[in-house]
């Protein structure tokens, strides 16, 4: 059985998304990233990435003064693990009633829909 991940925040998520995006960062490289959107203090992602990869999401590697940190988790690992989660937890263990919330959402376009239907008809071949 896979080892349960850490719950992230969404800060931790958010400085994630971009180490997964960049491949290596360092924490000056994620703050620009994240200053696009918001104000940021750069010892908050330092504390955040330091915080990911103590807990066993991201790996780093010393450069001169600075550490460049890498995923060590793929995205889909993450992923797949957060949803296994919210299945757990929200859902009593049913995909389906997951899936079926997802595509009742009112988020969803047509075309999305469609596309989801299609996805599960080629399982099905």
């Amino acid at each position: 059985m896979k080892k349960s991940l850490t719950p992230l925040g969404e800060t931790e998520m958010e400085v994630l998304h971009h180490v997964w995006k960049l491949g290596e960062a360092s924490v000056a490289d994620v703050r620009e990233r994240v200053l696009e959107n918001r104000k940021v203090a750069y010892t908050t992602i330092m504390t955040v990435m330091k915080n990911l990869a103590d807990k066993g999401f991201l790996k780093y590697r010393k450069e001169g003064i600075s550490y460049i940190y890498s995923a060590a988790i793929e995205a889909e690992d993450v992923q797949y693990n957060l949803v296994d989660g919210i299945v757990d937890k929200v859902f009593h263990g049913s995909a389906k009633d997951l899936v079926q919330t997802l595509v009742k959402s009112e988020q969803l376009t047509d075309e999305e829909r469609n596309e989801i239907k299609n996805m599960i008809n080629s399982m099905e071949d």
